[in-house]
């Protein structure tokens, strides 16, 4: 099968460009928000304040992100304003991260053990009522009707009078929430039954459990939402836990330090537990610090291990559940655990900087980061209240002034449905009134639209489902970046890969020099220290085919074969590995790596260049020499036969030239990672078209491509990093939503460029950044499962929306009495307010479902 390198047509893509003076982030805790009312209306107030330019509000997290000009927002002032107007806040700023993380843990555990303390009030006085009702005439004084006047006045002081005042400042500041629909609806209830129990002459009956149970109804819907969304978050909670707060600071050359134990065990009385050291705050160690960990202790910072050996657990980090084994060089994660050996290590990333705070950081960014299919939700909380209230009078006024005289028999025997008291002349029993006023039906019936509409679930729609797959995500290795990225991904339709370091190990190792010196100025007889020489020609028989042909032409420029052979040889990758030290690219490692085993001394260099895509140059022995690909040779004037490419078929070729003159060229070749092809067929399995993208020679990509099975259109090969970025915008011109997978500095453009940019963790830190999903085990079959677990969260958030807008939708008429003329169906205040508990809760539990699809 012949692949060639596909045109990229020249379309110039709308690359996102890096601003000189990049937008400040600020985050707060808010708390006092009880619903998606509440958060549309902090972000009003956010915006309002001068030099911010963007808010977003999570209703799950309590969270607040606000994006600002830099130097013109002052976070604690913003705070209090937010905190004057009703809003609880805490700005979380560098240093204080950690204590302002634990303030915000102990807040809300305060409010849930307070939420507790009202919840377990409002059953008791539930419990109460209803045995007024189901013990009667038995119980002459939990029938009496002013013990049922007093546990609705109870009701109203104790478990729902936070409930109530919130509601009612809601209202004062002109951002009504749930709790004002609440309180409107138990207030109105109580002082219709207070009117009927003073004034019995007027028929009207009096319903005391309402508040009571509506209140009840309400405190358990909250608590148990509350609950789900802890639940919901206590991926992210693990991963802060993760941070350690202690570090063992020593000096690495006491003798107490002898740790050339292999393993020992956590009770050892060994020297090496009782060393000198002195232990500081996590938070204050110094890159360069040389810090102990003993066995079942976690790492402090991000280090490399400087003496001893153990095992670490790397779970919460990547996923990987079995520990991995770690010696002296090699790299250790700040919140892994040291399992099985004492270790000396030094500190080389602190703080901020730390592996695991970089994922915490992605987290919680992600969960402030909405889905734009929340948008219409938040455009509906906005005005939610106000049009539940408005709906409400209508109701009142249709039924009362005309509902009630169409249809006269919906007042009658409704009585014992709505488990309403009867006017009593003060007596102790609770007769049934099978005839209801029509001012007390249409009382009623606007009470119930009143706490049957629900804004949480509006609110709680998109964040929670965002919060269980973040969650779920960073336990095993996947960071996602926010909502908006989960759409894309739900979207996608084409995975473009890279190559080299992605779909390849990286590891690129040398098989093949084909040295030719003719015509150059370079001296082939200077003392050069070899090691494990080689014999070019069988090298050259190997490649070319043609030994003899290529032999003569070394024994012309020396008159001894076999010493020239190798001494060209070893000259050649002499001076290639000269010249790579100024790249940071697999190919130049290896050629570093080949010229290191065999001993050769580097020659010097200076003025290195690099020119991505193409190669890089540096003056060698005073002579500028290139080293690349076959374009970079063509621009420096230098000819490379058409036979001297095809020798080395599918392999990645760098020429070595000076002076016009062409050296030699040096063949190097990439393995498969072992997870590339599963990877490849799962994509495809799930309808997804499957590229490759590299800046490679066309016969490299085609045998990588072959053992992937790609198709010849599916591979595009020997593109610049430019011009990867216009290739996938050429993709996308096509309609295609695409993602990029890639690990290096070169493939930034194209990430950018993509609709989701994905990275593996190992690779540059810019390619990190540019990525919208950063796969922390460099596992491709990860790309499958990111892929997965986003389709399926926004699947998630699909159906938190389709239940919210729909249990609204149909709720609210079926509350003002749609279906009371045809069924007699009349839903009591308490009733619609269990309803509306039910809502929020549903919403919350069908997110962390999304666990039982991924479980470990």
């Amino acid at each position: 099968m012949q692949f060639l390198p596909k045109t990229i047509p020249e379309i110039q893509p709308e690359i996102i460009s890096v601003k000189e003076s990049p937008p400040e982030l600020v985050t707060f805790d808010v708390g006092g928000m009880k619903c998606a009312g509440c958060a549309k209306a902090v972000e009003r107030q956010l915006m309002q304040y001068s030099g911010v330019i963007s808010a977003c509000v999570n209703l799950a997290v309590e969270v607040a992100t606000v994006e600002c000009q830099p130097g013109t927002v002052d976070a604690e002032a913003l705070a209090k304003k937010l905190t004057d107007n009703g809003f609880p806040s805490q700005s979380r700023l560098g240093e204080n991260q950690r204590e302002a993380e634990a303030a915000t843990i102990e807040r809300r555990q305060q409010e849930i053990r307070q939420q507790i303390k009202q919840l377990t009030i409002a059953l008791i006085l539930i419990i109460l009522s209803g045995l007024g009702h189901v013990l009667g005439t038995k119980a002459p004084i939990l029938s009496n009707i002013w013990f049922h006047w007093g546990l609705a006045t109870l009701a109203l002081l104790l478990p729902g009078r936070s409930i109530i005042v919130d509601g009612c400042r809601s209202l004062w500041r002109n951002a009504p929430n749930m709790n004002t629909l609440v309180a409107l609806g138990a207030v109105t209830a109580y002082t219709a039954s207070n009117a009927a129990l003073l004034f019995p002459r007027m028929g009207w009956e009096c319903f005391f459990d309402e508040p009571v149970m509506l209140l009840g109804f309400i405190l358990l819907g909250k608590t148990l939402e509350q609950q789900a969304r802890r639940r919901a978050a206590s991926a992210l909670q693990a991963l802060i836990a993760l941070q350690p707060a202690k570090a063992r600071l020593v000096d690495f050359k006491l003798s107490s330090l002898d740790l050339r134990s292999q393993e020992l065990p956590l009770n050892s009385t060994s020297e090496v537990y009782d060393p000198q050291y002195i232990e500081i705050p996590a938070d204050r160690v110094r890159v360069g610090e040389w810090l102990q960990v003993l066995p079942g202790e976690k790492i402090p910072v991000d280090g490399e291990i400087c003496e001893g050996k153990t095992t670490i657990d790397e779970s919460m980090l990547t996923g990987e559940s079995l520990p991995v084994l770690k010696q002296p060089g090699d790299t250790v994660a700040a919140g892994t655990i040291n399992k099985s050996g004492a270790i000396v290590m030094r500190a080389t990333r602190t703080g901020k900087e730390t592996t695991v705070a970089q994922m915490v950081a992605l987290v919680q960014a992600a969960q402030t980061r909405k889905a734009p299919i929340q948008n219409l939700a938040d455009t509906v909380a906005g005005y939610f209240v106000y049009g539940v209230m408005a709906i409400s009078v209508l109701t009142f006024l249709f039924w009362y002034f005309a509902g009630t005289h169409i249809w006269p028999s919906v007042l009658l025997g409704h009585g014992a449905m709505d488990m309403g008291h009867g006017a009593m002349n003060m007596g102790n029993e609770l007769p049934i009134i099978h005839y209801q006023s029509p001012l007390l039906l249409s009382l009623k019936l606007a009470i119930a639209v009143l706490v049957i509409a629900c804004p949480c679930a509006l609110g709680l729609a998109t964040p929670t489902a965002i919060l269980v797959g973040s969650g779920i995500g960073a336990e095993r290795g996947l960071l996602i970046r926010g909502g908006d990225v989960l759409e894309r991904v739900h979207q996608l339709d084409t995975v473009v890969f890279d190559k080299t370091g992605t779909l390849t190990t990286g590891n690129l190792t040398l098989t093949d020099y084909l040295p030719i010196f003719q015509n150059s100025e370079w001296d082939l007889n200077s003392d050069i220290n070899v090691g494990n020489k080689q014999d070019v020609c069988s090298t050259i028989e190997g490649v070319s085919g043609n030994s003899q042909d290529a032999c003569s032409t070394i024994e012309g420029v020396s008159g001894n074969s076999q010493d020239a052979c190798s001494t060209i040889d070893s000259k050649l990758l002499q001076i290639a590995a000269a010249v790579e030290r100024g790249a940071s690219h697999p190919i130049a490692a290896a050629i570093l790596l080949e010229a290191q085993q065999q001993g050769l001394p580097l020659l010097a260099a200076e003025d290195f260049c690099t020119e991505p895509g193409f190669g890089v140059s540096a003056v060698v022995e005073g002579r500028r020499v290139f080293a690349g690909n076959a374009e970079w040779m063509k621009k420096q004037g230098v000819a490379v036969a058409t036979e001297l490419s095809g020798s080395l078929q599918g392999k990645t070729a760098v020429y070595v030239a000076s002076g016009g003159v062409l050296l030699g060229v040096i063949g190097l070749k990439d393995t498969l990672r072992p997870d590339a092809k599963a990877a490849v067929e799962r994509l495809r399995g799930m309808g997804l078209r499957v590229m490759m993208l590299t800046g490679d020679t066309a016969s490299a990509a085609a045998t990588t491509a072959q053992q992937l099975d790609l198709a010849t259109a599916d591979v595009l090969a020997e593109v610049r990093p430019e011009g990867k970025a216009r290739a996938i915008a050429a993709l996308q011109a096509q309609g295609c939503k695409v993602a990029v997978v890639g690990d290096g500095i070169n493939d930034a453009p194209a990430l950018a460029q993509a609709d989701v940019g994905i990275g593996l963790h190992c690779g540059t830190d810019v390619a990190v950044e540019t990525a919208q999903i950063v796969l922390m085990r460099n596992a491709l079959m990860d790309v499958v499962e990111s892929i997965e677990l986003g389709r399926a969260t926004f699947n998630k958030i699909r159906q938190n929306l389709f239940w919210a807008f729909g249990y609204n939708t149909l709720g609210i008429p079926v509350a003002a009495g749609l279906l009371l003329p045809a069924t007699g169906i009349l839903l009591s205040p308490a009733a619609a307010g269990a309803f509306m508990a039910f809502s929020s809760v549903s919403v919350v539990t069908n997110s962390l479902f999304l666990r039982r699809g991924f479980r470990t």
